[in-house]
């Protein structure tokens, strides 16, 4: 068995290489060359960095975790260069020459110490590859390692020890969902044309329950019809609502309820929780006052108005679109919400934003009603995972289609291309195609059949051009979703499943599968190249869009928090802005035409 002291050891140094790679691939770190094949050094102010890397596509590297060496300056020169291992370490030698303020580096070697003890604890438990291909995607999403291109991607910030050990995903624990009952004052109620607000009670609680709920309502004396009943996160619970709206609990503005029967399992975002007890019952996004990856995890009350408008509003491009009922493309809609503001802090401006998501819900539809019995549903992430023994989880998808890696790639572009580009030329729409925010449903052969997609209303963007085709958007009067040119909707789909999602499966691909990259970028630009010479009459939103350029540009992900925007807390979410391009791999190969003749 494996000791603590060595997985932690081990984990570090696979962090300090991604630390490395994706640094260097965002141009805030930049290698140099040695004269040994793929030996590149970095070189700060109080310390020697060397490591062996091969290139990437988008000028991408993959760092060799066991090659990473460190000398310390001295001073007599530099110290023997040592196994580096330490990945606080690097951070603090990298800060200065970097340009990280120490207030930032503080607060993110909290962030970075945070995921890799997230990343020990699930090495410490890890299921094999072969098993891990048997679960279905809420089981299988406590299983996976996280954001693929983020550093500190289980940073977390608010949850102790105790609370990682109990609500993230690797902790693979089963909760349930304490509910409270808002007073209308405060919140509101909205769902799609066949949700009303007693109906989505009657779906998610049962009988017994509902009256039990009841119950505490009117013990107080008060009418239970006078309020808005929705689940709240336990910890939210407990280090928000009983704390910044306690005078709300005292006045019986909120009042708590209790626990609902079923068990809810996080999925891969936190917030996001799917019914394990009853998996036909729709999935709920809850917001929590913690800092993961880019933002604070609450939920925006613009979000929750809009939720259920803006499915209804996709719904009905769906349901019109031949296409996409061919390819068999799902739409999780978000089908049900509750907003609830708080009194004061909602008309403080420039009040953090942070302080203004702290309750409300949206429901989702469930993805397993549409699953059949021969099939098998997953995350977009799960491609990217790896075993402890080096086994990656795609390599069991594809021995399980025939074994052939060509043609299980072919299958998920199609399944998942497809409707992505015809979204977004057709109708100037966009989501976030992210590993969190994909399922694929694979058949009983194992070759991916469809896509779902899911988390809209955080994630749709929609041309500025106005677009025949998708008609009147919902939010027409009362701007909610955000507009922007072709250049910048076609980069959700760059940089969410491209480099987030297709760089990295690329690598795995051709080292355990011996598919060349450039016949993975080949397959993914005959799929590009085949849309446009079907419909020529969106050429040109295809040009404004353009994929298969020389270069995109470069967004970075750690850089902004890293350099630019730290821990301060902002009134509104950020944009993250371009530094410099990366090549596109797709421009100079060969288009490998799609094998159904599309």
């Amino acid at each position: 068995m494996t000791s603590d002291r060595e997985l932690w050891r081990q984990c570090s140094t696979a962090l300090l290489a991604k630390a490395i790679g994706e640094l260097s691939f965002e141009g805030i770190l930049e290698p140099v060359a040695l004269e040994a094949p793929e030996s590149h050094e970095l070189r700060f102010p109080g310390a020697r960095y060397v490591f062996t890397a091969k290139r990437a596509a988008f000028g991408g590297w993959r760092v060799d975790p066991a090659s990473i060496t460190r000398a310390a300056s001295g001073i007599l020169g530099d110290d023997i260069a040592q196994r580096a291992e330490d990945v606080q370490q690097f951070f603090t030698d990298a800060a200065p020459g970097v340009g990280i303020h120490p207030s930032t580096l503080a607060n993110y070697l909290n962030e970075v110490t945070s995921t890799l003890t997230a990343d020990v604890a699930m090495t410490r438990t890890a299921v094999p590859s072969a098993e891990l291909a048997d679960l279905g995607h809420a089981e299988l999403d406590g299983h996976l390692t996280g954001h693929p291109w983020l550093v500190a991607n289980k940073g977390r910030v608010g949850f102790s020890a105790a609370d990682q050990a109990v609500y993230a995903p690797e902790a693979r624990k089963r909760i349930r969902l304490p509910w409270i009952a808002v007073h209308r004052g405060l919140a509101e109620f909205r769902g799609t044309p066949r949700l009303s607000e007693h109906v989505v009670l009657e779906q998610e609680l049962d009988e017994h329950t509902r009256a039990e709920f009841a119950k505490v309502i009117t013990d107080r004396g008060l009418d239970p019809d006078a309020y808005v009943w929705l689940p709240v996160h336990p910890w939210q619970l407990d280090h928000v609502l009983r704390t910044l709206w306690a005078p709300e609990l005292a006045t019986d503005r909120i009042v708590v309820l209790g626990e609902a029967a079923d068990h809810y399992r996080p999925t891969q975002s936190i917030r996001t929780m799917c019914n394990v007890d009853s998996p036909n019952r729709l999935q709920v996004k809850l917001p929590l006052r913690i800092l993961n990856t880019a933002v604070w995890r609450g939920i925006p009350p613009h979000c929750t108005l809009a939720a259920p408008v803006v499915t209804q509003w996709l719904r009905g491009l769906w349901s019109s679109d031949k296409l996409l009922a061919e390819w068999g493309t799902v739409m999780l809609g978000e089908v049900a919400s509750v907003t609830v503001r708080h009194p004061h802090l909602s008309t403080v401006d420039g009040a953090p934003y942070t302080w203004l998501e702290t309750l409300g819900c949206i429901w989702r539809e469930p993805v397993d009603p549409v699953v059949g019995a021969d099939e098998r549903s997953w995350s977009l992430a799960a491609l990217l995972h790896v075993d402890p023994t080096g086994r990656p989880l795609v390599s069991e998808y594809i021995a399980r289609s025939g074994g052939d890696a060509e043609a299980w790639f072919a299958a998920l572009a199609r399944v998942l291309l497809r409707p992505l580009l015809h979204v977004l030329y057709r109708y100037g729409i966009t989501v976030n195609p992210h590993g969190e925010n994909v399922l694929i449903v694979s058949g009983a052969d194992g070759l991916p059949t469809r896509a779902v997609l899911k988390d809209l209303i955080d994630d749709v963007n929609v041309s500025v051009e106005s677009v025949a085709e998708r008609g009147p958007e919902p939010d027409s009067h009362d701007r909610v979703l955000p507009r922007k040119p072709w250049r910048i909707l076609r980069q959700y789909l760059v940089d969410a499943l491209l480099v987030g999602v297709f760089r990295p499966l690329s690598t795995l691909l051709a080292e355990h599968h011996g598919l060349p990259e450039e016949r993975l970028w080949g397959i993914v630009r005959g799929e590009v190249e085949a849309y446009r010479r079907r419909f020529p009459d969106v050429a040109d939103r295809m040009d404004a869009g353009d994929l298969l350029g020389p270069t995109f540009a470069r967004y970075p992900l750690n850089g902004d928090r890293l350099l630019q925007t730290g821990y301060a807390e902002l009134s509104y979410r950020h944009a993250i802005h371009p530094k410099g391009t990366v090549p596109n791999p797709m421009h100079s190969v060969v288009a490998v035409p799609p094998t159904d003749g599309w």
